[in-house]
This record gives structure tokens, sequence and C-alpha cells, in this order.
């Protein structure tokens, strides 16, 4: 009964979120695709309490690809790229920043996490030019499933599955192994979790 009900109140938050969605995709053909993208999402973010939660997880499942509806994104979190894919399950924390990237399922953001897109976002080899003008690539993280990114943590590689970055700790490197445990600036390994027996 309970998941009737909650599936009712995500499809009536659907039908709620077309409006926006329509609106977003007509400016999106008048102008920057991205740049609109991250304007409706600063917009949506602001919205307080379960009606922004809701309102917010079914613009994302619209406007996202590969996203789903059963997701609650925080208070102030904003996303910069529409080519992010947001799966079941996932918790993102209030005031995030979520760069281009696949989050899997039942993985957890604390608040104040930023997912870049990439480490290649701004090139700095020429020292004549003003970094600025040398450009930058954006590539898309990938984040596995039942992973926990503890608070104010920056992540710019992809993580393996079942993996614990500790609150503040910088992730340059990619981690590879699943159920590895890092902290620190940049991140270090400090443990493994024991998956044995465990369902990927």
């Amino acid at each position: 009964m309970r998941q009737t009900l909650k599936r009712t109140i995500k499809n009536l938050f659907l039908l709620l979120a077309l409006p926006f969605y329509g609106l977003y995709r007509l400016l999106s053909l008048l102008g920057n695709p991205d740049g609109t993208f991250q304007t409706f999402s600063q917009l949506l973010s602001l919205i307080p309490g379960k009606t922004g939660i809701y309102l917010r997880a079914a613009f994302y499942r619209l406007a996202c690809p590969e996203t789903s509806d059963d997701i609650l994104i925080g208070f102030l979190t904003v996303f910069s790229h529409r080519d992010t894919s947001i799966h079941k399950g996932v918790y993102i924390g209030p005031q995030c920043n979520i760069g281009k990237c696949t989050i899997g399922e039942n993985t957890l953001l604390g608040s104040g996490v930023h997912i870049l897109s990439g480490k290649k976002q701004h090139h700095f080899k020429d020292p004549k030019l003003p970094i600025k003008e040398q450009g930058g690539i954006f590539q898309k993280i990938s984040i596995g499933n039942d992973c926990w990114i503890g608070n104010s943590s920056v992540v710019m590689c992809n993580i393996a599955n079942h993996s614990i970055i500790a609150a503040g700790a910088i992730v340059t490197r990619e981690i590879v192994q699943e159920g590895t445990v890092v902290a620190g600036n940049p991140a270090t390994v400090i443990s493994q979790r024991e998956l044995e027996g465990l369902s990927k």
C-alpha cells in the first residue's frame, strides 16, 4: 500500500514537472543546452522540503538520460551537465555540485560533495595564454553501485562499486578495486571492505 501511494505521488510530480521540462527543451533550442539546463537546475535547487525533493527527482528523470525518479536530491544541489545519469536508490545531500557523471544504484553522497567532469576541464600548459582561453575536456565520471561519498569530498575519477570515500577526500586517481576505502588529499587507500559473497 505504501509503495503504491509513493508511486502515485511520484507520477503526480512527473506531471507537475512536464511544464518545466517543456520550457527547458524550448529554451534549449534557442541557446546553449547545458547553460539552460544549469539554469533550471539552479531554480529547482531552491525549492525546500518534500516538494523540492519530488520535483527535482521528476525533472531529472525527464531531462537526464537513464535517470530514475526513485532518487533524492537535496536542497541547493545543482547539476552542471544534462549528460548525467542517476540510478535508482541514489541519495545526494544538500549543497552538492554534480558534473557530468553516472551514479550507480544505492550510492550515497553527503553534503557539499563535488563531482567534477573529469580532471582535464582546464588546460594550462601555455603560460602566455590565460587559462580560461586554453579550453579543456569534459569527461563523464562513473561512480559505482553502493558507494558512500563523505561530506565535502571532491571526485574527479571513476570509482568502483561498494567503495567508500572519507569526508573531505580529494579523489584524483581512479579507484578500480571494488570495496576500496580511501581518505586524504590526495586520496589514498586506507582499507578494503570484505565483499565475499556479496552480489554485484
